[in-house]
């Protein structure tokens, strides 16, 4: 096996606490859902409006953002990428009014978009192609440590130092981690900046028409679609509004269970790497078994009587937050089926799949608890919380209807011997 380039850890290390500030900046809004609503004066499709606004600009970003990488290097558009996430929070924790709350939250989704790829593209450039899987799972789960720190210790924060002070205090590390991008990071063993070959719009159109056509990178596309839009909703607005307001449950035992689900990325991530390494041919199926899982979850969850039990909700949060970890595989099978030159645009499509969806959900969430909410407002009902978390069998129906129809083009496409072979020739 071949060993990662010397020094190849301390650059995955800086890339991972940038992804992990990056994701702790992207859910911080999910504990101060209610303090939002009552320090803008906003209803559940005003508050829904600044994760909506903030995806809606991460999935756009994905494809500008690939190719950004691809032509300038992941060192310089990760910089960049830290300094916008800093101005933006900074601006979300001085802003008072709606208008200036959203404009910051959009440059927080934009700074956001050009973390994970960055970090996609070090780890293929450092390290052996058998090692990928396995550190592509740790970064994406060590990452979810963000949604952890925006939690309980958020929850904490607001309530005792006040909106200012918490987000003004977040905001400030992403000034130590600018530096650390500056000072230790290298696109490759051989060069500090890469620059790769200037692309005209003709020639991008084509790259990605290449990268779209292949079957791999629509599976890819649609696994990670299918697997991730259910944590998304609940760790970025809606679970801790859910928790207290769906399940009668009290804010401390609300955020636990949001950090419980973030615990759930981190137990099966690592695992769910070493598996998809070991058995590439399987990984559609992989991806199918764990959806069909959540579904079940939220089922027994959504048709229980009165407010589930507090065992029933962990083990709801425990098996959703696996389809953040089951996401990683979109991206796996874009790595094998597209050249190293198309890896980062192919990834930046793969990765517009599952926040497309959670856009989609975040929205048709608030809309459905303002339209069965009696008299608007926020005092949401557990009946409307059922109605509005229902809204995931459509994205579920979709979802696995693709990933069902391309898992067969691509294995039409590619032979399992095939894929093995290929997977040898990056060795």
């Amino acid at each position: 096996m071949t060993p990662p380039y010397k020094g190849a850890f301390v650059v995955w290390l800086v890339g991972l606490l940038v992804y992990l500030l990056a994701v702790f900046h992207r859910s911080s809004l999910a504990v101060a859902g209610l303090a939002a609503t009552e320090r803008f004066d906003i209803s559940a499709s005003q508050l829904a409006t600044f994760t909506m606004l903030q995806l809606l600009v991460y999935a756009a970003m994905q494809i500008p953002v690939g190719l950004m990488v691809d032509r300038f290097g992941p060192r310089r558009v990760m910089l960049t990428g830290t300094l916008l996430m800093t101005a933006a929070q900074t601006g979300f924790a001085l802003a008072e009014t709606y208008p200036e709350a959203l404009v910051a939250r959009l440059f927080v989704g934009m700074g956001d978009a050009m973390t994970f790829i960055c970090v996609l593209r070090l780890i293929a450039t450092w390290f052996a192609v058998t090692r990928i899987p396995l550190i592509t799972q740790l970064t994406g789960t060590l990452g979810q440590l963000g949604g952890v720190l925006a939690a309980v210790p958020m929850t904490w924060a607001l309530g005792h130092v006040g909106w200012t002070r918490a987000y003004l205090s977040t905001a400030s590390l992403g000034i130590v981690l600018a530096v650390a991008v500056l000072l230790l990071l290298r696109d490759s063993p051989a060069e500090r900046s890469r620059r790769g070959p200037a692309l005209s719009l003709p020639a991008v159109r084509k790259s990605l028409a290449a990268s779209w056509a292949l079957p791999g990178t629509r599976l890819g596309f649609w696994i990670h679609f299918s697997t991730q839009f259910s944590s998304t909703a609940l760790a970025l607005l809606w679970g801790y509004p859910f928790f207290v307001r769906g399940e009668g449950l009290s804010p401390n035992a609300a955020g636990g269970l949001l950090t419980c689900l973030v615990v759930s990325v981190m137990l099966v991530g690592p695992a769910l790497g070493w598996l998809i390494g070991l058995h590439p041919w399987h990984r559609s199926s992989m991806a199918l078994t764990i959806v069909g899982a959540i579904v079940v979850a939220w089922t027994v969850v959504l048709l229980w009587p009165g407010d589930a039990p507090l065992p029933v909700l962990v083990l709801l949060v425990f098996v959703v937050g696996v389809g953040g970890p089951a996401s990683m595989i979109g991206f796996d099978v874009a790595r094998t089926s597209n050249p190293p030159h198309r890896l980062a645009s192919a990834s930046g499509i793969i990765n517009q799949g599952g926040f497309t969806a959670s856009l989609l959900l975040v929205v048709s969430i608030g809309v459905i608890l303002d339209w069965r909410t009696p008299g608007g407002g926020t005092d949401y009902t557990p009946e409307a919380f059922r109605w509005a978390m229902s809204a995931q069998y459509v994205l579920w129906a979709v979802g696995l209807t693709q990933v069902w129809r391309y898992r067969k083009r691509a294995r039409r496409h590619t032979s399992r011997d095939e894929l093995a072979a290929s997977i040898a020739s990056m060795g």
